[in-house]
């Protein structure tokens, strides 16, 4: 996979090994907007990785350090989100432009990122989880059209199937 490199100043050390994958959208009008304000100074926000909708992958942090991405944020334990995750910000307008659909091109580009990812930091399938996830009430990113299912059929992430119910005789 063809990567350009589109460096940001905004990381620092990392104090946890890596052992989860943060998936995002952008929230803004363009993926030149996205990147500009990534690899702002002053935003003091970043990611290590930007898909644009055509399906190229920019990387602004080198997945050894520790980028900007998740905020105040908590999971399975883990304050330091950023610390212990490489995150992926995937350009889409989200709810703020009408939340449109993630391009095919993006899922095609994003299913190999993963699963390189993965590979490298042996990431477990339930540390796979969106910005929604870490931070409830205040991220809704990659939001309701995002295509779990898909990943998870592709080994990233859980995909929830419907338990049968008990008889009724055992539910009362």
């Amino acid at each position: 996979m063809a990567m350009i490199n589109a460096p940001s100043p905004n990381h620092n050390e990392r104090t946890l090994p890596v052992s989860m994958l943060v998936l995002h959208y952008t929230g803004m009008e363009s993926g030149q907007a996205a990147l500009d304000r990534l690899r702002d100074p002053a935003a003091r926000v970043s990611a290590h990785y930007v898909l644009e909708e055509d399906g190229r992958l920019f990387q602004l942090v080198e997945e050894h350090r520790r980028a900007w991405h998740a905020g105040l944020s908590f999971w399975r334990g883990i304050t330091d989100i950023n610390s212990a995750s490489v995150g992926i910000e995937i350009v889409n307008g989200g709810h703020d432009f009408g939340l449109p659909a993630f391009s095919e091109a993006q899922m095609q580009a994003l299913i190999p990122l993963c699963q390189g990812i993965m590979a490298r930091h042996s990431i477990a399938a339930h540390n796979i989880v969106g910005h929604s996830d870490i931070a409830p009430g205040r991220k809704q990113d990659p939001g309701e059209r995002f295509d779990w299912q898909r990943l998870a059929r592709e080994g990233i992430g859980l995909w929830p199937t419907p338990a049968e119910a008990p008889p009724e005789e055992r539910f009362f």
